[in-house]
């Protein structure tokens, strides 16, 4: 049985959600709101937004997306939004900026749509994360999987999701953990390849306790 030396702590985050003073009536708006809101922002309506919408399978997973085709009706850009995988950005300054880009440039090919008014006004909302030790570790594979199965929602998004900004790297707590405490890079990659946009956070917890499970029996 294989322990490692540094142990694996459940963190578990709340987020106060605050209304900034940015809100977006027309696409135009929105490209605006997106290069002039904060940091905050861009995390509570992509990150955040998967946690939010854990339940969905369908649909587009970030907020701007969303609106884009509720308040829009233009699916063309909200397919283009949501094409914007949020696993390959370690800066939410990158994901602004490829977010804006790609709203100006519809804004720029279809004038007639940039100024049309919305349904319903787009409002730039902040997430401030406050994290909590859960008082819970593991040193092993299987006290780890003891942890993994009363591992709450916002628990598993907190490791899953968002762990990817702040480990500056393009994996999530439990690989990172696999590979650097417990020596087990396959177990590490296969549960880096769970699909965070066609599984919910409780599927992909049931595809990781798998995951656990084949490595354990193995």
């Amino acid at each position: 049985m294989k322990v490692a030396e540094h142990p694996f702590h459940l963190m578990t985050a709340s987020y106060l959600t605050a209304v900034s003073n940015i809100k977006g009536t027309t696409l135009a708006g929105l490209r605006d709101g997106l290069r002039n809101c904060r940091e905050a922002s861009i995390f509570h309506h992509t990150f955040q937004s998967l946690g939010r919408h854990h339940f969905l399978t369908e649909g587009f997973s970030n907020d701007f997306a969303q609106w884009v085709l509720a308040a829009c009706n233009r699916a063309e850009l909200a397919e283009a939004l949501a094409a914007l995988d949020i696993r390959e950005y370690l800066q939410l300054a990158d994901l602004r900026r490829d977010l804006e880009r790609v709203v100006a440039e519809f804004c720029d090919a279809n004038t007639q749509y940039a100024e049309q008014l919305a349904f319903e006004p787009f409002y730039f909302c902040e997430s401030l994360e406050v994290t909590v030790p859960f008082g819970a570790e593991a040193r092993t594979l299987e006290e780890f999987r003891q942890v993994l199965a009363g591992m709450s929602r916002a628990s598993f998004h907190y490791h899953f999701i968002s762990s990817r900004l702040r480990l500056q790297l393009r994996t999530n707590d439990f690989s990172y953990w696999f590979e650097n405490g417990l020596d087990m890079k396959s177990l590490a990659q296969r549960t880096n390849r769970i699909d965070i946009y066609t599984n919910t956070l409780e599927s992909a917890k049931e595809k990781l306790l798998a995951l656990v499970d084949r490595e354990m029996a193995s």
